[in-house]
């Protein structure tokens, strides 16, 4: 029998990057690709532990070069496609929306029509529960699989439009699919502009931690680990054309989480500094995974054991998060793969 071969797009970052090690290090009976272009925040370094091993492979390229795609996935014959690579933040995408819809829209629609050319067995689309929009701050209500999507920022109108185009080719070409929407994730090797290490970061070096507007909106919160489980058990089991979400059950204001981070580190809350509040901030995410945990899935983190593995981790590998603010990540990835 031969090796199945699964693609994972956008695997130098941060949640394909663990998922990336962590189908590696599960299936030695696949072959486990990562393409990635390497933009600003793709970082190999942190595929250090697993590079050398025979199932892993690297592949720079852009998911939006038609060409360039349609010939690897006819070369390489993949058997499944786990779809991460997009920009992903939405600061980022209120001052230049059109990254994104390239990327996250015309990008995804060149996965798709590679799929098509070689009859792909699946291809799981992971997404965002930001295409929902917001809830109000209503403890009794939770986005579902069957809420209809009102994105509120380019990001996630990127995100939602990506969406419609893998459920149109389902429709469409019945191409084999999934879609996944998960809440707010954190974890290693999270890279340091997000809320989580960008507050670790600074209050380890006693700066200033920005707070948007007043700090109450609300976020459920996912440990990327568990995240990995999701999207497996989905890659494996999930019922074709289905949309599953992905939540921690763990709503917390932002406020809450620097709040934790602080004192777990031991530090002042004068270090908060109230900014000016995103435009389009969505007030609160929350997520109904009772779909996924019928399939079978189940979190093995609460947001207080997650946070003190994720604060625990960053403490131990000062190196990879300063050498990521500094930049000098580059150098190891151009020296490594002769960029």
């Amino acid at each position: 029998m031969s090796r199945k071969k699964i693609l994972v797009t956008g695997g130098a970052g941060f949640i394909g990057g663990n998922f990336v090690q962590y189908m590696v290090d599960k299936y030695s009976e696949y072959d486990i690709y990562n393409l990635d272009l390497l933009t600003y925040a793709g970082d190999l370094t942190k595929h250090k532990s697993i590079e050398e091993k025979s199932n892993y492979h690297f592949v720079k390229k852009d998911i939006a070069d038609r060409d360039a795609i349609i010939n690897l996935f006819k070369e390489e014959q993949f058997n499944y496609v786990v779809h991460f690579a997009a920009e992903s933040h939405v600061d980022r995408s209120i001052t230049d929306p059109g990254i994104f819809i390239h990327t996250n829209v015309v990008g995804t629609q060149v996965l798709l029509d590679a799929s098509r050319e070689i009859n792909i067995d699946k291809f799981v689309h992971v997404s965002t529960d930001e295409v929902y929009g917001e809830l109000e701050f209503d403890p009794t209500t939770f986005f579902t699989e069957d809420t209809p999507l009102q994105p509120n920022s380019p990001y996630s109108a990127s995100k939602a439009s990506s969406d419609f185009l893998v459920r149109a080719y389902h429709e469409t070409y019945n191409l084999p699919i999934n879609i996944t929407r998960c809440s707010n994730n954190y974890g290693p090797f999270h890279f340091p502009e997000k809320l989580i290490p960008l507050t670790i970061s600074r209050v380890l070096n006693d700066e200033k931690v920005p707070v948007y507007g007043d700090g109450k909106n609300i976020r459920d919160w996912l440990h990327v680990t568990d995240h990995c489980s999701a999207i497996d058990l989905v890659l494996h089991k999930g019922q074709n054309g289905e949309v599953y979400n992905v939540g921690g059950h763990n709503e917390k204001t932002n406020l809450d989480v620097v709040k934790t981070i602080i004192e777990t580190l031991g530090k002042s809350e004068d270090l908060i500094e109230f900014v000016n509040d995103r435009l389009g901030h969505d007030k609160r995410y929350a997520i109904d995974p009772t779909k996924l945990e019928e399939l079978g899935w189940k979190p093995t983190y609460n947001f207080d054991s997650g946070i003190k593995q994720t604060i625990d981790w960053y403490l131990d590998n000062k190196d990879w998060w300063e050498q990521i603010i500094s930049g000098e990540y580059r150098d190891y990835f151009n020296k490594q793969y002769k960029m």
